[in-house]
């Protein structure tokens, strides 16, 4: 049991981006607060077959016919590829994978299930002490090139969302459109462009927005979010209309902040800066 773990979690230190399990290379990514597994490379890595993804096309036609959609558990993800390109390919949680190794007639599924057993024990392990989920986050950063001070930016931004967010939902907002509008009043009051809209300026698709956000960016969204909070509180704003209002207020004590710094320092807070191609400690550097 102990090899299968070892070889499971050989990780590649510099992405964070392969698992190696019994020499065979599987690409993951951290997306929405969970670990993605190429489809494909499961499948690789439990058949003996020259093209995975015949076999990945054929099994996916199976379970449709067998009343099981895959595109419940699937989702379409960018990863590089043979050709060092980022290209969209199924990928899946934990769940996801047992799911599809259940129908796939293969000996080496056991330890497989056995492995991605013990990445959904972490999680539980992290329900029951969240300090260990901060720290394997911190991990994560770190492998993909973040500094320190911005990785304590960064975590102290998921903590005042989760704040406003928790407020949100003692104050009634329920549905995820409304968090979404919502989130969008304090982005547009406080750097003048909308979560979508700020993407598009960063070169972004898929990837998290806040992942490719400079240290005042970070900041400036914090003070818009935590203002909204306080505000939410004092006048007790109750429903989406009344804490649509107190997004456009909190967002706006961050919008005229970061003008009032631009107007000092004669520089832009909104960048189009990315970290896609180079990690954001080099650039911490360069700067």
């Amino acid at each position: 049991m102990s090899d299968i773990l070892e070889a499971a979690e050989n990780v590649n230190q510099k992405s964070m981006g392969l698992v190696v399990f019994k020499s065979k290379q599987i690409r993951r990514l951290f997306h929405e607060g969970a670990w993605w597994f190429s489809v494909i490379d499961v499948c690789a890595a439990l058949i003996d077959s020259p093209d995975p993804g015949a076999y990945w096309r054929k099994l996916k036609q199976r379970l449709k016919e067998e009343g099981l959609e895959p595109v419940t558990f699937c989702h379409g993800l960018k990863m590089r590829a043979a050709d060092g390109k980022q290209r969209e390919t199924d990928c899946a949680t934990t769940e996801g994978c047992f799911r599809i190794i259940q129908s796939i007639p293969s000996p080496k599924a056991e330890p497989f299930k056995r492995w991605l057993a013990k990445v959904g024990y972490e999680r539980v392990q992290e329900i029951e002490d969240p300090e260990l989920a901060t720290a394997r986050t911190k991990e994560i950063y770190r492998a993909k090139g973040y500094s320190e001070a911005w990785i304590e930016k960064h975590l102290r931004g998921i903590a005042v969302r989760a704040e406003l967010t928790d407020e949100w939902q003692r104050r009634g907002i329920e549905e995820q459109p409304e968090y979404a509008i919502l989130t969008a009043e304090i982005s547009k009051a406080a750097f003048g462009l909308t979560p979508s809209e700020y993407k598009d300026l960063k070169g972004l698709e898929r990837e998290n927005l806040r992942d490719h956000m400079t240290d005042l960016e970070l900041i400036f969204s914090m003070l818009g979010e935590a203002a909204t909070t306080e505000i939410a509180r004092k006048q007790d704003a109750q429903g989406f209309a009344e804490n649509k209002v107190a997004a456009r207020k909190g967002g706006t004590i961050a919008g005229e902040a970061r003008t009032q710094l631009e107007k000092e320092t004669g520089g832009r807070v909104v960048s189009p800066e990315n970290y896609l191609a180079e990690p954001e400690s080099r650039k911490r550097l360069k700067g």
